[in-house]
Order: structure tokens, then sequence, then C-alpha cells
């Protein structure tokens, strides 16, 4: 018994959990809170029935998706990582980021997991080839890229990368372009746009399933974030259908707040929750968002 307590004491005291923590991200891109709200999702509702959805979350300006994404992937608004539009790339963009790493990258949570909890997994699923340009990829163990708005190929992915590395704490991102395309191609709020997130809803409840059959679900946390709504076949405004957009959480120090809009939220505050769920201590000084202490326990 005095030996289990002592390997126990020195895995808190070397930051190494017993039961391995898991963060998912499920990112569904254009998905507005008035899509939220016409949208039937069950299995969303029900992932997140023990911890909160706020409607009320504002993406960074522009509304557009790459200075979005990259916002809730690294603390900043555009003024401060420098991603102004879709066409930004290492190499040739007007406004230089604030603070860079050795390679000219914004700091992203990958790269304070690993500079920080080396021993954390990472990986990064996409179908908007775009997307992981302002991101660092030598931060990530494992990258996927899917075409022609197929996903589902890479929720397989990420089940077998948290099944492989069930035993490490583990950052997965997870992300889809389709409901944003349906938006574009068919307007938003149009019956093809409704059915893309309740399509993303039967993937996350896929998803979450095979997770349970695993073994994967207690003991992980779940994020839901986007970037932006749309009007008509477009984005880019300053419309309430543009900026209101959902976001949700739930794990274990997580309040049960259900559909609330009781604190902040904005999404420069992603990668600074997820650095208080990791615990890790030091923050970069161009991280401008915040870990809203109204969320957790």
């Amino acid at each position: 018994m005095k030996i289990k307590y002592v390997f126990g004491l020195l895995l808190l005291l070397t930051g190494v959990a017993v039961n391995a923590q898991r963060v998912v991200v499920l990112g569904l891109d254009g998905f507005s809170s008035e899509g939220f709200r016409a949208s039937k999702h069950p299995n969303i509702d029900q992932l997140f029935a023990k911890g909160l959805i706020t409607l009320t979350n504002r993406p960074v300006m522009p509304s557009v998706t790459l200075p979005n994404w990259t916002s809730h992937l690294t603390g900043q608004g555009p003024e401060e990582h420098g991603v102004t539009t879709n066409k930004w790339i290492l190499n040739d963009h007007p406004l230089p980021a604030i603070e860079t790493d050795q390679d000219g990258y914004s700091p992203s949570i990958f790269k304070l997991l690993k500079d920080q909890k080396p021993r954390v997994k990472t990986a990064y699923y996409y179908n908007w080839a775009e997307l992981i340009n302002p991101i660092n990829k030598k931060y990530l163990d494992e990258i996927s890229f899917e075409e022609n708005d197929k996903y589902q190929g890479n929720y397989a992915k990420a089940i077998e990368f948290m099944t492989k590395n069930k035993k490490d704490p583990t950052l997965v991102f997870l992300y889809s372009v389709h409901t944003d395309h349906a938006g574009h191609t068919h307007n938003w709020m149009s019956p093809q746009y409704i059915e893309a997130i309740e399509e993303g809803d039967r993937a996350i409840g896929a998803f979450v399933a095979k997770l349970k059959a695993q073994n994967l679900y207690e003991d992980t946390y779940f994020l839901l974030i986007t970037d932006h709504g749309g009007i008509a076949k477009g984005h880019g405004g300053v419309s309430v259908n543009e900026m209101q957009i959902p976001w949700a959480i739930t794990g274990k120090k997580i309040k049960n707040l259900g559909l609330t809009d009781a604190f902040f939220s904005s999404n420069k505050n992603t990668s600074l929750v997820l650095s208080k769920i990791f615990g890790l201590k030091a923050i970069p000084k161009s991280w401008t968002g915040i870990a809203p202490k109204e969320i957790f326990k």
C-alpha cells in the first residue's frame, strides 16, 4: 500500500495523470447561433447536457474563417496574430504577428502543450486546406487532411489516435468545413444548411458512441467551437447573423450551466480554457483571451 501511495504521489508531482486526460475540440465551420436554434441536434445536446452551451459567443473581426480559427488556437485577435484574411501564408502577409516562435508562427496551444507538457499527444484533423497555414506543424503528432468536404475518415482516424495514446494526455482538434460550404452554396438558414448541421450532429453522436465503446469517454473534455455565422450566401460583416455563434464545453471540472449567457465568450478564449484544463502556467504575453472563471467548478 505504501509503495502504491508513493507512486501515485510521484505521478501527481510530475504532472502525469493516473487516468489520462483527453480533450476533443469539435469544430463545425460556419455554424451560427441562428442555425443552432433552427436545427435538431440531439447528440450535441446530450454531449453537453452536464456542461454548458452559450449562443452569445463572438467571433473576432473580420468574421471570416482563417482569422477566427487562428484566434481559437492562439488566444489572440487578428491585431495580434496578424491573420486578417483567408489568404494568409507564412512568407506573404501584410501584418506581422506581435509574437512568434523561432519559425515565424504565432505561438499556438499545441506549442504550449509540447513546451510545458511534452507527454501530451496532439492531433489535427481538417478538410479545408488553408486552415493549417498559421499553425506550426512541428508541434503536432498527427495531421490528416480530407478533400471534397469529407470528414468521416478523419473522425475514424481520431478514434484510432486516441485509442493508441489512451495512456497519455491528448488534445485532438477535429474540424469540418461542410457546414460552411452548405451556407455558401445554398444560403445560410436554407434547408441544405440546416441538414448540414444535423448531419454533423449525427457524426458527432457516432463518434462519441465509439469513444464510449473504447472506454475513452469518461475522462474526456469536449469543446464545440465554430468561427462565424452567415447571411445570404456570405459572411465577413458585423450583423448578428454573422457575429453570434455557439460555444460549448463539458468535462469533470466544468460547471453544469446548461444553455447560458452568464459569461463573456469570444473565440480568443478557447486556448486559454484549454491551457487551464491542462494546467499550463506560462501563457504568452500576446494571448489576450481569458479563461472565464464562471465556467469552472
